[in-house]
């Protein structure tokens, strides 16, 4: 969205009659806001104009709430691809619910939107304290997770007949999209009902939100992996290590993880095209002088290399091909045609990466992410999103956060630190 047409106003079920259960707590009021662009020349310029510079709303806990704890019901979903510290997050909105505000019922549903679909016969799980006791010490989530939309009537009838009055998305683009259509629904019925978003994108692609959980996890995993190939390319003679990291459209988890463990040569996203030919030449030239290389490859990066193709995952993504087992197949190729001997290791550790418990790290930010998501929604806050930006949480309007995909820029700072690090090429 250009400057000037950004709208972070959010959504209210309407005006805040109880007061907070949260007493000695430190309010946000509802005019505390946190600046989208602190950039100097930026703000002075709308300043200059008698205009007011884009704000979120910032987030936390408000002296007045909209919902009446003693009767209020709260459903939680997720939705999508696993992602370390899911568990952590249901398990703060409860914890968060049952001791800030004495909320006696939450339910979880089952396999995502799936759970809000009657015609799946999934019953919803009621979450005690007991229940989510230890769940953050788990990888995955205790509620399981699918791909997909569903139909969005069927899914309001759920919440009306259940009289849930907070319904928590935990998920992606997709996830949100259809908070996004839920929050439309009820307001089209007049019901009373906030449709509560928690950023789930372990690729961290997720529009005016700064990051999402599990992404510091997933880049120090993926480090295990880029040691790994770094010692197996230095244990043989032309020694290639390839591995393959997620990353649809983003290259977020190759990047922060070639600076975090420098000893990646190339790192290969989405954002940058490469060509084969570029490629080789770059890599002979590396192998001729070092004797080894290792190559980073976000799963998006390449596909204009392998053809295009139609076909689409439950979601509406479309499938991507294989961007790892493809170069594989092609560096092997190249050097045997070249009649050049090398040893190439291909390392996918996608699966281990999503599946694992959160960090410390993350899991301290979960923490905070859950609780933030609770404040929003007893405030009757709806079709939003929980976000971070600096050194804050805040409130993103759903429309706003999948209005477009957060992508690295090629001509960016970030980019240029990668190519410092790993001596590529900046063109190939």
């Amino acid at each position: 969205m250009q400057e000037g047409k950004l709208d972070f106003t959010i959504s209210r079920l309407g005006e805040c009659r109880f007061p907070s259960p949260m007493p000695g707590t430190h309010f946000v009021e509802e005019d505390d806001h946190i600046l989208y662009d602190d950039d100097l020349p930026t703000i002075k310029r709308y300043f200059e104009t008698n205009r007011t510079p884009p704000l979120f709303e910032k987030a936390g806990p408000r002296k007045m709430i909209y919902f009446n704890p003693e009767e209020l019901r709260c459903g939680i979903v997720t939705c999508g691809g696993l992602c370390p510290g899911l568990n952590d997050v249901i398990r703060a909105i409860v914890l968060s619910l049952f001791h800030h505000y004495r909320v006696k019922r939450v339910f979880g549903f089952p396999f995502g939107y799936e759970g809000l679909s009657p015609r799946y016969k999934h019953d919803p799980i009621e979450l005690s304290l007991a229940f989510v006791a230890r769940v953050h010490e788990q990888g995955g989530t205790v509620l399981g997770s699918s791909r997909g939309p569903q139909d969005v009537s069927e899914m309001v009838d759920t919440l009306e007949r259940m009289k849930i009055g907070i319904i928590f998305t935990i998920g992606g683009d997709g996830t949100l999209r259809g908070g996004q259509a839920i929050a439309e629904e009820v307001a089209k019925r007049g019901l009373e009902i906030a449709v509560i978003g928690v950023p789930k994108t372990i690729d961290n692609d997720i529009s005016y939100v700064q990051r999402s959980f599990g992404f510091e996890t997933a880049v120090t995993e993926a480090g295990r992996s880029i040691v790994s190939a770094h010692t197996e390319a230095l244990g043989a003679r032309n020694g290639v290590g390839l591995v393959k990291l997620m990353g649809r459209e983003s290259g977020f988890i190759a990047t922060l993880a070639t600076l975090a463990y420098n000893d990646v040569n190339y790192c290969l996203i989405p954002e940058v095209p490469f060509t084969l030919e570029g490629f080789f030449k770059s890599l002979e030239e590396r192998l001729d002088n070092k004797g080894h290389a290792v190559v980073v490859v976000g799963e998006g990066a390449g596909q204009a290399l392998m053809g295009k193709t139609q076909q689409r995952d439950a979601s509406g993504n479309i499938r991507f091909g294989d961007i790892g087992s493809f170069l594989r197949d092609q560096i092997n190729a190249h050097f045997r045609g070249a009649g050049k001997e090398i040893n190439l290791k291909y390392i996918d550790p996608s699966y281990m990466i999503r599946s694992v418990p959160a960090n410390a790290h993350d899991s301290a930010f979960c923490l905070l992410l859950g609780q933030n998501a609770a404040h929003a929604g007893m405030a009757g806050k709806t079709n939003m999103v929980v976000g971070d930006w600096g050194s804050a949480f805040t409130h993103v309007p759903i429309p706003m956060a999948v209005c477009k995909r957060k992508k690295i820029d090629p001509n960016g700072w970030l980019w240029d630190t990668v190519l410092a690090s790993t001596g590529q090429p900046g063109t190939m």
